[in-house]
């Protein structure tokens, strides 16, 4: 009986602290917030909170806890409820499309991925191209002549490192426009066959120290241009560095906007960190659509010398 004692204490102990960061998390999930360090970086990969619960729910059960267990199976029903995707669903137009386009979105990890994009766009021949930390050395390789003629019209804005974006088109663009950030966030109009299409590269800052505020702001300035895109067709696309469970991406979908990837059946498929994707991570690069635009395929890239995975979505404008 002694020997049993310290055992069930050791097992309450350990489920507890296993239970501790996921109930945090989820707190802030049920209250629609996002909350402060490390809470943004937990929700990200609320899938694997089973994990403790699990692990915290046989630990209860065998030191006889009620209190515990029941702790457990709260951690497992809520991470459960919130594994569903969030959006709305897919809505089947009866008409024919006017046009179908394809999008590539692609983080090159301070360009170093370059070659690597080269290759997929000669691969995949993407009519639009959305790319994020595009540095000097990819700014310089875009203005060659083979990208020249295989992307025309184009808008390249920084070149540091983490800094730079470019959006690449087969089609004529008008109207270009930036979202405010520390990270270049570029945008036009795209004349596809006659049907304007507004276009926007995303690249928040990321939510680590010293960062929350920007990471919080800048996807609040996302959120404001999204919710003003009028009647134009739009896609956002890019490294949002966050997913659906954080509540400033959330928001943003909350204009209108869906997620190609959850559209498509794979919003869960993670596309960061690639090292460990698809079976561990999560999705922070996304393609977002507005009214009017349909994604009937898409699928994520290994890009080597980068730690994100791109996304090709096609897309046909109704």
């Amino acid at each position: 009986m002694r020997q049993a004692r310290p055992r069930r204490r050791w097992l309450t102990a350990s489920a507890a602290v296993l239970l501790l960061p996921p109930s945090a998390a989820l707190t802030a999930r049920v209250l629609d917030v996002d909350g402060p360090l490390p809470l943004p970086q937990l929700l990200a990969f609320l899938p694997w909170f089973l994990v403790p619960g699990w692990l915290a729910l046989a630990g209860g059960v065998l030191a006889r806890r009620p209190l515990l267990t029941g702790w457990s199976l709260a951690v497992l029903g809520t991470t459960a409820w919130f594994l569903q995707p969030h959006g709305a669903e897919q809505r089947v137009p009866t008409q024919e499309p006017l046009a179908q386009v394809r999008v590539l979105t692609a983080n090159l990890e301070f360009g170093a991925a370059t070659e690597s994009l080269f290759q997929a766009l000669r691969r995949e021949r993407p009519h639009l191209v959305s790319v994020q930390e595009c540095d000097r050395r990819c700014a310089a390789a875009l203005e060659t002549a083979e990208w020249r003629e295989a992307y025309p019209y184009r808008v390249i804005a920084g070149r540091e490192p983490a800094e730079g974006s470019a959006l690449l088109s087969v089609y004529p663009l008008s109207e270009e426009s930036r979202i405010p950030g520390t990270l270049s966030m570029p945008g036009a109009v795209a004349d596809v066959h006659g049907v304007p299409l507004r276009v926007q590269v995303v690249h928040p800052m990321p939510p680590r120290l010293g960062s929350m505020d920007a990471w919080a702001a800048e996807l609040g300035h996302v959120r404001k241009a999204a919710g003003g895109r009028g009647e134009t067709r739009t896609v956002f696309a890019g490294d949002f560095n966050a997913g659906q469970d954080h509540a400033a991406f959330r928001a943003v979908l909350d204009t209108g906007l869906r997620d190609a990837a959850r559209l498509l059946g794979h919003s869960r498929t993670p596309s960061w960190p690639s090292a460990t994707a698809p079976w561990l991570g999560t999705q922070i690069d996304h393609v977002l659509v507005s009214e009017g635009v349909v994604p009937v395929d898409g699928r994520f890239l290994d890009l080597p010398g980068t730690d994100h995975r791109a996304l090709l979505t096609d897309l046909q404008l109704h």
